[in-house]
Order: structure tokens, then sequence, then C-alpha cells
């Protein structure tokens, strides 16, 4: 006989570890089912190269809702974060340098280097995004109302949206631009500096398939900045030990109130009787059973892959099938023999240059025309690339003397125009970014010891990603909040019965954040 479980989560990624945590604390029987060899999704640490901890897919921290972290006692399990002092560091070719991230006289100093009309505007551009941030964050962490059979608790949800809208006063119109605009428009309007704007411009294409003068970017880029670290707004942080030491403290708390976990079981069905859902099949045969399946695949996976299409009504595989998930995202972790040395910031030891973001882009324009490459199916011939390096501020993530940095690649289209994303294409577009990092960093070439590229290719095939869409599906407004992941279906249920979703498809999308899971274990045990 099938084992049986009140709960079956698949796949260990975050979200899912977070919603299989709550359910055992609330005494539910849970199981864990992870394809890979280990727990984490695409929020892990691997051992890529010898005696270094490579954040493999994500690698760095802010978003992660503070209330999980509070409530399943995450420090207790070994979970540390390591706050970045500066955020952000961009060198320009021509000498100078922006930093960001220090504090508010530093951040404001540094921007007068540039624009003295900029660093006054500065304040109050960070203030209009906290009040911004005031009416959505609420929104994170509770399922949107059913727009297409809406109940009173659905209405009384609209309305206090609506009204808490309305308190903004003349500030709304801009902060629905800010969740439905271009973020180009927005920062021409704020500021004169193409350097400024193309340091916060490019956190508006991170994981986009989009230009900043793009419908829809401006959100992106409001994502980037709501998180917190150790209750600091917008303070992006490293894990200790790498993204995975998160994972591995989610996953050991939801052992600790019982969940059981396994890896290397790739489910291959869902098993789905009369309407209801019935459980799981693995794909090596195993059969598992459970009134509750939580699926922390994206929705291509979830209903493509794993189901009979005469399990689920027709307009509903419709609406799925018409979700975006295009993508231009291409990851490069690099263990390095020594630090890069900024000619903009010159320095062989550890210095405010290297604990950061580092953002290789002069202006916006250059962003732009990166985009305009990917839309005609063509990697960007002067690719967008952020740099971070964790050893600079975490020592625990490679060996003595060494250095890690990854690298975070636009745009590298999924689906490209001729060829395929083979062993030779990646090995240019790699060696290309090299070239740029050693326009700023001269002899950073010299320094690399290993390199791991991740195409769009490879994070669909390694971690489950449709389209290497890191978000699970593009965030555009149609792609948001309550039309996540479609109409009708925003509250985590789906047209079977017991069967949910937990992950990064559903509402608020993409990121580390942890909501998705926490939103999906509650509706799980209304």
């Amino acid at each position: 006989m099938p084992a049986k479980y009140d709960a079956i989560i698949i796949g260990g990624g975050h979200n899912g570890l977070v919603a299989a945590a709550y359910l055992a604390r609330a005494k539910k029987s849970v199981l864990v089912l992870e394809r890979r060899y280990i727990v984490g999704g695409a929020c892990v640490t691997e051992e890529t190269f010898p005696g270094f901890k490579v954040s493999t897919a994500a690698y760095v921290n802010s978003l992660f809702r503070p209330e999980i972290i509070r409530d399943l006692r995450l420090r207790d399990f070994g979970f540390e974060v390591l706050e970045r002092n500066p955020a952000s560091f961009s060198p320009f070719l021509d000498g100078r340098y922006l930093m960001l991230g220090a504090d508010a006289a530093a951040d404001q100093a540094e921007i007068a280097k540039f624009s003295q009309r900029d660093a006054q505007n500065y304040p109050a551009y960070e203030a209009m995004l906290e009040r911004v941030a005031a009416v959505v964050e609420p929104t994170l962490v509770q399922p949107p109302p059913n727009v297409l059979r809406p109940r009173i608790n659905d209405l009384a949800k609209m309305g206090r949206l609506v009204r808490a809208f309305q308190k903004m006063g003349p500030g709304m119109s801009e902060a629905l631009e800010v969740l439905t605009g271009p973020a180009r428009t927005i920062l021409d309007r704020w500021f004169e500096s193409e350097q400024l704007k193309a340091t916060l411009g490019t956190d508006a294409i991170i994981g986009a398939f989009a230009a900043p003068s793009m419908p829809g970017t401006a959100y992106v880029l409001f994502h980037h900045v709501m998180g917190e670290t150790n209750g600091k707004r917008g303070v992006w942080s490293y894990v200790r030990g790498g993204m995975g030491g998160l994972t591995q403290a989610l996953a050991n708390a939801a052992q600790a109130g019982g969940a059981q976990i396994r890896t290397e079981a790739e489910v291959s069905k869902i098993m789905v009787e009369r309407g209801r859902v019935k459980g799981v099949v693995l794909s090596s045969g195993e059969q598992f059973e459970a009134s509750q399946v939580a699926s922390n695949a994206d929705c291509n996976v979830t209903f493509n892959k794993l189901m009979d299409a005469a399990d689920l009504p027709s307009d509903f595989l419709e609406a799925v099938n018409r979700i975006d998930y295009s993508s231009a995202s291409l990851k490069i972790n690099v263990a390095l023999a020594s630090l890069p040395n900024f000619t903009a910031l010159p320095g062989t030891h550890v210095g405010p240059q290297h604990r950061g973001t580092v953002h290789l882009c002069p202006d916006q324009d250059y962003i732009e025309r990166g985009y305009d490459d990917a839309k005609y199916g063509r990697p960007s011939k002067d690719p967008i690339v952020e740099c971070t390096i964790p050893s600079a501020v975490d020592e625990t993530v490679a060996p003595p003397g060494r250095h890690l940095m990854s690298m975070f690649v636009q745009f590298a289209p999924y689906k490209l125009k001729e060829g395929t994303w083979n062993d030779g294409l990646k090995a240019s577009v790699a060696d290309r970014c090299f070239e740029i990092v050693e326009q700023y960093a001269p002899g950073f070439t010299s320094s690399v010891i290993g390199r791991q590229i991740l195409s769009p290719l490879d994070l669909e095939r390694t971690f489950g990603l449709t389209g290497g869409n890191i978000f699970q599906g593009a965030m555009p407004l149609h792609q948001l909040f309550m039309l996540r992941p479609v109409a009708g279906y925003a509250n985590y249920r789906t047209p079977v019965k017991g069967l949910f979703l937990c992950g990064s498809a559903t509402h608020p999308g993409g990121g580390v954040m942890g909501a998705a899971g926490w939103n999906a274990a509650r509706e799980m045990l209304r």
C-alpha cells in the first residue's frame, strides 16, 4: 500500500520548505519530494570548485520575510545574514565611480560628484518608494482577491487596497506608475545623471526580458528595493556559507517539526481521482498518497508535465499556456586567485568597492542596446554585467587568499534566432563578459582559476525553471497580484480539490521571499 500523508510538497525549493515547515508546525504529516540531490531549488550552496561554497543560482538576500525567520526560528538552525556596506559600486571608464548604500549622507555626497540636483532629489525619491512600499508590502503576505468569483472577503480586500492608495493623496498617481510604468520614465523625471540612472536602472531588468523604457520595469525596480536585513529597509545581504544556508535552515526547521524530506525523488505524475488530488507517483514508480498536494514547480511543469489534461478544465489550461516565461538571464560563477583591482578605485585587499554589487553599466542607452540584441534572438554584444564578491564579506565561501564572484548577466535570450545554447556559445558569452570586467579591472581574467556558466537553458534543465525564467513566470502587470498565476486562482488553489501551488509562480512572485510558501500553507490549513 502507498504511504499516506496529510500533505505532500513537490519540490524542495525555499517556498516549498517554508510551506512544509508551517504545515509540520501545525502537526500535519508532511513529505517533501525533491528531484535533485540537495534541497533548496535555485537557492543552494554547492562546492562547484574545490574548497569554494558557490551560491549556484540565487546569490543575495533581502526579500525573505522577517516574519518567517522569527516564526520558524531560523537563526537557531544556523541561518545568518551578513550586511553589505556599501550596497553598490559603479566604476566608470573615465576613472570616476559611484558608491551607494553606506548611509544617507554618504549617498548624497557620492551622487553630488555627478549632480548636485540629483543629490538633493535622492532622499525624496527614496521617500516616495517607501510610501509605495507601505501600501504594497502588506499585500505580499496575504492571498489576493478572486476577481472572477469574488466573495464578500474578496470585495473587502479590494476595498482596503483602494483606501490605502487613496490615503496617498496626490502621490497615488506616481505610486500606480511605479507599479505599472517604465522605470526609465521615472528615473528620467527624478534625475539627470546617467551614472546614477544606470546604477538604479539595472535593478529594473534583473530577471526580466525587457528594457527600462518598457512598461512594467518600474515594478521590477521597486521589487528589488522592498526588502530588509536585520530590520534595515532596502539593505541587501549575503547568507553566511552561501544561499544554501537559508534553505538548509528551512529544511532543518521543517524536519524539527516532523516533516520528512527525500532528495533524488523526482515526481512524474500528480494523481487525481474524480476531481480531487490523490497523491503522486515518482519516476521510480513509488506512490505516495495525500489529501493535499502543493507544487513548488511552475505552472508549465505542474499542469503540463505532471498532470493529464483531462483532469483540468480546458479554459484553465488555456490560461496557463498563455503565461509568459520570457527570459534573458545568464549566470557565471567564478573562482578567483585574487580580488579585482578596479582602475576607478584601486586596491588588491578587500575594500568598500568589493563588498556590494558591482554595476558595470555606463548609462541607460547601454541597457537599451543590450535589449535590442536580445529581442532579435541574439545574446547582447555588450551585456549588462552585475558582479558580487561574497568572499569579501563572508570568509567561509572561499579558501584563504582566494575569492568567489557571481556574475549575473543580461541579456542572453532563452530562444535564439540561430543555433542553440551549446558549450561554444556559452564560452563566447562568458569571454565577452570577462572582457568587459577587464576594461574596469585590468588583470581580472588572469586571476580566474575556474568558472561555471549557466545559460537560460541550463537554468531550465537544472532547476526546472521553464524558459530559464528565475521568477517562475515573467512579472508584467498582467501576471501579478490577483492575476498570478491566472485570474480566479490567485489564492494558491487550483481547479483540482486539494491541489495547491506554493512557489514563485504564485503571488507575490519571484525572488527569495518565502511569502508564497507561507501564504499557501495558511490556505492549506484553513
